[in-house]
Parts: structure tokens; sequence; C-alpha cells
């Protein structure tokens, strides 16, 4: 198919619709694996435009638009929520809770997912009613789980490419902080391994007035945290990208008694799978060093989730920019480095041995980085895309990019 400019766009009484859905979205997120009211307002939406769907991996779904003879393209948007609670002052926004690990907790669509859910149903909805301007078959899967990395292996799990059209591409966006009707794309790397790692550190309960009777896994596990640090600044090739960060670190109960045990989480970003196994293998040496240095049992150390490298291909990348391009501008679109930030988009692709594509898309007005203050970023309590441009543009980055290998 030829590549193909397009100027569809949807009219005002379908963006008033889809504005309204991107608030409810945004007003009920849910947090990974746990998104059943997501897929049931996805499905509805789907049914209103008369596109076949199945459910796939738990709370995920896939929608199929068949056009008549041409090629299979997949396009994919994440659905999950976080558990934050959210500072936006949007009157649409969150209240709602979810359980995460057994407590209640409050949950925000913090990295945007809701954008990426309705930019692909109003793409959907453009393709729909203009079914001249196109021809093949086009997946829609709407991901669950992208947060921990488990969503695109259940919807893999699931038989995803047994009970879909096999794409010979698949496509997907995500909302950043950068001006809306911009896009960023890489070729190659797009964003980083990541591994989760949770250590359990177990130490000798005592009184806090006898630490000569304790074994302080606080102390021990501090150490640990700062010795962690060295892995990026003192063993890994300064030529090499790699973050360690330490994220959570819980012990104790009470200021007067040493605890038995204490407990941290960690996570790792690599791009390379040699500097993956270097910097992996250095947390496990300091971690059980530490311990025997304070004559401690050896600690636990259990993966939590692991993100593959995401990964633009290089032959696939220029039609999508001269695509972008055409639809937004060519001073909208930058072709940056990769980002140490992480997503298992690459899963779908990869499975089945073709070529992906991954850009990011403005969700915030220009403005805002000309005012004062910090800009909110992804994962922010106060991440608040705004809702026209943003909307605006990933619906016409994604039609843009689509009619690109489908268009006639």
């Amino acid at each position: 198919m030829t590549q193909t400019t397009t100027a569809l766009e949807l009219d005002s009484e379908q963006t008033t619709k889809l504005h309204a859905l991107y608030r409810r979205l945004h007003a009920h997120p849910e947090l990974s694996m746990q998104e059943h009211a997501t897929a049931q307002l996805i499905e509805e939406q789907l049914d209103s435009l008369g596109v076949e769907h199945f459910r796939c991996g738990g709370t995920g779904v896939v929608g199929i638009m068949r056009n008549g003879s041409g090629p299979v393209v997949a396009f994919r948007a994440d659905t999950d929520g976080l558990p934050i609670e959210e500072a936006t002052g949007l009157e649409y926004a969150s209240t709602d809770k979810g359980t995460l690990d057994g407590a209640e907790v409050p949950v925000m669509h913090g990295c945007g997912h809701d954008t990426h859910v309705a930019s692909l149903l109003g793409a959907a909805q453009i393709l729909v009613g203009n079914r001249d301007a196109w021809a093949g078959t086009l997946v829609l899967i709407f991901q669950p789980g992208e947060e921990t990395a488990a969503g695109a292996l259940a919807m893999l799990d699931d038989g995803l490419w047994d009970r879909a059209p096999r794409p010979e591409v698949v496509f997907g966006q995500h909302v950043m902080p950068r001006p809306v009707g911009t896009v960023s794309i890489s070729s190659g790397p797009v964003a980083a391994m990541a591994d989760s790692l949770r250590v359990t550190v177990h130490g000798q309960q005592s009184h806090g007035s006898q630490p000569q009777d304790s074994i302080d896994p606080i102390v021990m596990a501090a150490h640990m945290v700062t010795r962690l640090q060295t892995i990026v600044s003192r063993e890994l090739d300064p030529r090499k990208s790699a973050v360690v960060t330490v994220g959570t670190f819980h012990a104790g109960l009470k200021e007067n008694i040493i605890p038995a045990s204490a407990e941290f989480t960690l996570n790792i970003r690599t791009f390379d799978e040699d500097v993956r196994g270097q910097a992996l293998g250095a947390v496990r040496r300091i971690i059980e060093a530490e311990a025997a240095a304070s004559g401690a049992p050896t600690p636990q150390i259990e993966e939590l989730y692991r993100f593959p490298q995401c990964f633009n291909d290089p032959d696939a990348v220029p039609s999508v920019l001269e695509a972008l391009r055409g639809a937004l501008g060519v001073e909208s679109v930058e072709v940056t480095p990769p980002m140490m930030g992480s997503e298992d988009f690459g899963h779908l692709g990869t499975a089945i041995g073709v070529p992906s594509v991954f850009w990011m898309f403005g969700g915030t007005p220009a403005s805002v980085f000309e005012g004062p203050g910090a800009v909110p970023v992804n994962h922010s309590p106060f991440f608040a895309p705004e809702l026209e441009g943003s909307l605006a543009g990933g619906v016409s980055a994604a039609v843009a990019v689509l009619l690109s290998r489908l268009g006639n």
C-alpha cells in the first residue's frame, strides 16, 4: 500500500463523545490486571462501532476490523492505572480505590493510559466511518497490566496470535510531558530493559536498648542500599547506560524494638544484555556480602517482574516518520535518543518475529513549559494530559501511521 497523509478526523459530535469517554476512563482507573470495568467499557465502545472483539489475557480486549484484502496491522493501547492519589484538581479526577497486595490504595491514571485507550478508539471510529480510505485488517490490542510487565505476556499466553490475524507490524504510542501536537520517535532502542527485585534481609530481634543482642537488619539493609549506588558509579563502564533505584524500604513496628527483618525493593534499568548481567550480578554480590559482614543469614532475593527492551525496527521507522511528519508537520516530529523508562510492548511483535514501532506524543500545553514550576511528568500525582490537544494529537498520529500501511 502507498503511504497516505490523511485529513480524516472526527466531527464535532464524535469529538464531544470521545472527550466524555476520556473523562470517564480518567475518573475510574483500575490497577494492573484488574481492569474489569475498563475492559467492559472498551467492549461497549467496540460494539457501538460494529467491531468484532474477544477477551484475551484476562482483562485484555482485542478488536478486529476487517476491510477487504490488504495488509494486516496491529495497534496496541495499554489500559491500567497506578497506585497514586491524584492531585491534579481536575473535576473528573479519580477518587477510586483499588487493592494492592491486600491493602486498599488510591488509583490514578498517572501514566496516561486512559489517553492511549481513547486515542485508539477515536482512530478506530475514523476508520470505521471512512472504509473507502483503507483496505486490509486492523487488530486493536487493548492491553492490561503494562505497569507490572504482566499484560503483554498474559495476552500471548492466552493465544493472542492464534486467535487474531497475525500482523506484519505492531504499532503503539505513549503520551508524554512534551508539547501537545508534537511527537518524538527513536530508531533502534526506544526504552530500557527493567528488572524489579524484592530483597528480604533477616537479622535478630532485640530490645532497642540491647543492640549487642541483635543483628540489626535496618543497619544492614541501609548499607546495602548505599553500596548498591556504587554499581553504576564505580563498576559499570561509564559509556554504558544503567540506573539502579531503591524504591521502597520497610522495617520494624516500634522505635524501641530492633526488628527481625527488613525489606526493600529495587529496580535496574539497562539497554545491553551484558550490562544487565553485570548489574544483576553486582546486586546479588553486594547484598550477600553485606549480610555476611553482619553475621546474618543469606537474604532472600525475589524477582518481581522484568521488562524486555522496547526496540523500533530501523527498516520500519522511516515510513512511520514520514506519516507523522505529513500529519503533524515536519517541525513537530523529533527523532530522539532512547529513554530509560520501560515498556512490555515489545513482547507483542517479538513473539511472532514481526517489527514494532513505538513513539511518544505530547500531552502538555506549550505554555506550561514557559511558566514557573516543574512540568508534571508521568507517574506524578499532578500528571494530567491536556484533554483536547492530547486526544487530537494521539488520534491524528494513530490514523496517519495506520494509513501509511493500510491507506488506499
